[in-house]
């Protein structure tokens, strides 16, 4: 296979959950670019405008909104992309996520039972649920996106900590499991982004959106647009012999 055909996912059919913003938007717009149809999954109605955006630019795009706090959602919305994608599926990619900030000792419970719910629960159903539609066809690539965080302890974030912490973890295990078969499940850890969960960190009068730049070797904050070619390596043949892997993509921040 030379080099164009290892990279070539034209055809191939994805599930891009947060695909309305941010990291999720930007990987969405990359597939879609390469070749792919794409089903977006979202919270709220916009979903339905930016699917119907991406297709007025002569994408494939399809729009499923659901909550995926609540564990009924998670399903309901997964069946619903795969209806859209004709019944099949090749790409998962997890870029849904939200935010609680509170010191450790004041974290509310009702807030760490909500994050855990969005950023690992519904991981691990969303790959369940691929891996039942890749395993019979021994082919699928499942792309979760961990955080710096994976590696780092963070501060008033600890729900969030933990459930990063958790998709690096099930990315490894969804690999033992799954490798052989045809699956390979990878992460992106994103370094630190300029997207709407880091409105406080992006004021530059805040004394650590400075010290962050200054650790930053490519001197600036990450876009979404830095994700897609990530996202399209793991989501193609070029990809087929890595597993298990959490691939930091971050400027050089992680190595500062």
């Amino acid at each position: 296979m030379n080099a164009a055909e290892l990279f070539n996912i034209e055809g191939k059919k994805a599930i891009v959950t947060g695909g309305t913003r941010g990291l999720g938007y930007g990987m969405a717009e990359g597939l879609m670019e390469a070749g792919c149809e794409v089903a977006i999954v979202g919270t709220s109605d916009k979903v339905y405008g930016v699917a119907e955006e991406f297709c007025s630019r002569g994408f494939r795009c399809h729009g499923v909104k659901a909550d995926l706090a609540v564990r009924s959602e998670v399903y309901r919305g997964f069946e619903e992309c795969v209806e859209k994608l004709g019944g099949d599926l090749d790409i998962l990619v997890t870029a849904h996520g939200i935010q609680r900030r509170h010191s450790a000792e004041e974290f509310p419970l009702e807030d760490w039972d909500e994050v855990i719910s969005v950023n690992l629960n519904s991981v691990f159903i969303l790959c369940q649920e691929a891996a039942k539609r890749m395993l019979p066809k021994g082919y699928g690539k499942i792309i979760n996106i961990a955080s710096m965080i994976s590696w780092f302890g963070g501060q008033t974030i600890p729900a969030y900590a933990a459930a990063k912490g958790g998709v690096a973890q099930l990315t490894k295990e969804m690999c033992n499991d799954w490798m052989s078969r045809g699956i390979n499940v990878n992460a992106i850890a994103p370094g630190y982004m300029a997207t709407e969960m880091n409105t406080a960190l992006l004021d530059p009068e805040n004394p650590r959106y400075q010290q962050i730049t200054n650790r930053i070797p490519a001197g600036r904050w990450g876009t979404g647009d830095d994700m897609k070619g990530a996202c399209i390596f793991l989501a193609s043949h070029a990809s087929d012999y890595l597993g298990g892997a959490i691939l930091p993509v971050d400027g050089g921040y992680l190595v500062k």
